[in-house]
C-alpha cells in the first residue's frame, strides 16, 4: 500500500506540472556573498564542503570562505601579481594554487595555515610550456596540465599534496592536433572523478576537433576521442565534470562570441570513451560546469552571460540566472560560483 501511495503522489506531481506549469523540482538561485572588496576576476574555485571553499584569480588573488560562502577573505601570497587560474582546497587550512602563463609565470604554491604563508613548490623553467589547470585524485596525488610541448600535452605529477612535482614522460600521450590546446578558463580543463581510481580527463579545443583525453592510471597512459562540440581557434570544450568514473558532462563554446554556442554541450555515460550531444544545450558560451553534490543527476553550468541547470545529467539545460560567473564548484550539497570583479555567490534551492 505504501508503494502505491508514493507512486500515486509522484504521478499527481507530474500531472500537476503538466497541467498548471508548476515545476515541483528544486529551483536554484544565486545568493551573492561578500568578497571584502575584491576586484579580481576569480576563475579558480574549489569547494571543500558546505562551509569551506577557496577561490583564486587575477593579480595574485586567493580568497577563502569558512562560513558557507557568506563571507570571503583575501589570503593570497603577499605582493603576488600572478594569474592564479586554479586552486585545490583540502580543508580550511590547506590549499594549492596554480599560476598560469608562459615560462616561469607558471608556478604552484601551497599553504597549510589558511593562507597566512605560502611556499612555492614548482616553477616552470621551460619557455615552451604553459600550464592551464590541475586536479587531484585525493589529498596526496594530483596532476597539472600544460599545453603541448613537442607535439604532446605535458603533465606534472605530485604524490605529496602539491609539495613537490615532477614532469611525467609523454610516451603514453597521443599526439596533439595542430593548434590544439586546453582553455585556462575555470580550472576544469583537467578533472578527476574525485576518487582513488586513477581516472582523469582532459578537455581541448583550438584545433580542428574538440577532444577528450582519458587516463585510468593517473596520467601515465592516455586515450583520446573526438566529441560533437565544435572547435575553432577560440572554441572547444572549456569545462568537464565527472560525478563518478562513468558519468561526465562537457560544456564550452567560443569566448569570442559568448551569446551564441550551438552544440556546445555533451554527455558521456561510459567514462569519457564516447560523447553524445546534449538534447538542449545552454546555447551560449559556458566556461564552468559541476555536478550539484549529492543531488544525483543535477548539474550546473556557468558563463559570462548566465547560468544553467540540468535535471537529467546534462541532456537538457535550462537557464535560471543571467549574471556573469566563470567558475562553479559543489561539495556537501552546497554550490559556489565566482567571476569578474570579485563576484562570489552560493546557491539556494527552493
Amino acid at each position: 500500500m505504501r508503494i502505491r501511495v508514493i507512486a500515486t503522489l509522484a504521478l499527481s506531481a507530474v500531472a500537476l506540472s503538466a497541467v498548471s506549469g508548476f515545476d515541483w523540482r528544486p529551483q536554484p538561485r544565486w545568493e551573492p556573498g561578500d568578497s571584502a572588496g575584491a576586484t579580481a576576476r576569480l576563475r579558480g574555485l574549489s569547494a571543500v564542503n558546505g562551509s569551506v571553499a577557496w577561490a583564486s584569480g587575477s593579480g595574485g588573488a586567493v580568497l577563502r570562505t569558512t562560513d558557507g560562502g557568506r563571507h570571503w577573505r583575501p589570503v593570497g601570497p603577499a605582493g603576488s601579481t600572478l594569474e592564479f587560474r586554479d586552486v585545490q582546497g583540502f580543508d580550511a587550512d590547506s590549499a594549492v594554487v596554480l599560476a598560469i602563463g608562459p615560462g616561469d609565470s607558471s608556478r604552484v604554491y601551497r599553504t597549510d595555515d589558511g593562507g597566512r604563508s605560502w611556499a612555492e613548490t614548482f616553477r616552470n623553467e621551460d619557455q615552451r610550456a604553459f600550464y592551464d589547470c590541475m586536479a587531484f585524485f585525493d589529498r596526496d596525488s594530483g596532476l597539472a596540465l600544460s599545453d603541448p610541448v613537442d607535439g604532446r600535452f605535458r603533465l606534472l605529477s605530485t604524490q605529496d599534496g602539491g609539495r613537490s612535482w615532477r614532469v611525467l614522460p609523454t610516451s603514453g600521450m597521443p599526439p596533439a592536433l595542430d593548434g590544439e590546446f586546453a582553455f585556462a578558463a575555470s580550472g576544469t580543463c583537467l578533472v578527476t572523478a574525485g576518487d582513488r581510481s586513477g581516472n582523469a580527463w582532459i578537455a581541448t579545443g583550438g584545433g580542428p576537433a574538440a577532444r577528450v583525453f582519458r587516463t585510468g592510471d593517473r596520467g601515465h597512459t592516455w586515450s583520446v576521442i573526438d566529441t560533437p562540440v565544435p572547435a575553432a581557434p577560440t572554441a572547444g570544450i572549456y569545462s568537464l565534470a565527472f560525478r563518478d568514473p562513468w558519468h561526465g558532462i562537457a560544456v564550452g563554446g567560443d569566448y569570442a562570441t559568448p551569446t551564441s554556442a550551438p552544440r556546445a554541450a555533451a554527455v558521456s555515460r561510459d567514462g569519457g570513451r564516447s560523447w553524445a550531444p546534449a538534447w538542449r544545450e545552454p546555447g551560449e558560451y559556458r566556461s564552468g560546469a559541476a555536478w550539484a553534490g549529492h543531488r544525483g543527476p543535477l548539474a550546473l553550468a556557468v558563463g559570462p552571460t548566465g547560468s544553467d541547470l540540468s535535471y537529467d545529467g546534462g541532456r537538457i539545460w535550462r537557464r535560471f540566472d543571467s549574471g556573469s560567473y566563470d567558475a562553479v564548484a559543489c561539495a556537501g550539497g552546497t554550490c559556489y560560483a565566482t567571476g569578474e570583479q570579485g563576484r562570489v555567490a552560493r546557491i539556494r534551492w527552493s
